[in-house]
């Protein structure tokens, strides 16, 4: 199953509802004010934000954070923003994305 084509095709879903927040400020903002139930981070963002972001999402529990398998320039080629952190703000597209980052990781190379 291709889960790439899936996951971006949730992405654009979500994006359309209303449900996707998308750079670091506005992300850490939703967080601390309980709107984000999670944060999604692109590959090869620098370890500063990375660390930044776990800290955050510790601070208020139940956030996870998602490391994703893609690099902002494919991300940009998708949804057309060039983005390294985005908030979830929705329970059920935050579980779908999970699901998929976990077959992914899990798929054959």
């Amino acid at each position: 199953m291709n889960y790439d084509i899936k996951f971006f095709n949730l992405l654009t879903m979500c994006i359309k509802a209303g449900k996707l927040l998308r750079g670091f400020d506005v992300s850490k903002e939703a967080v601390l004010g309980g709107e984000a139930v999670c944060i999604m981070t692109a590959a090869g963002i620098s370890p500063k934000t990375l660390k930044e972001v776990n800290f955050i999402c510790e601070k208020k529990k139940g956030v996870k954070v998602i490391e994703l398998p893609f690099d902002m320039e494919t991300i940009e080629i998708n949804i057309g923003k060039k983005v390294g952190v985005m908030a979830v703000c929705d329970k059920g597209f935050a579980k779908k994305f999970s699901e998929y980052v976990d077959a992914m990781s899990e798929a054959p190379v």
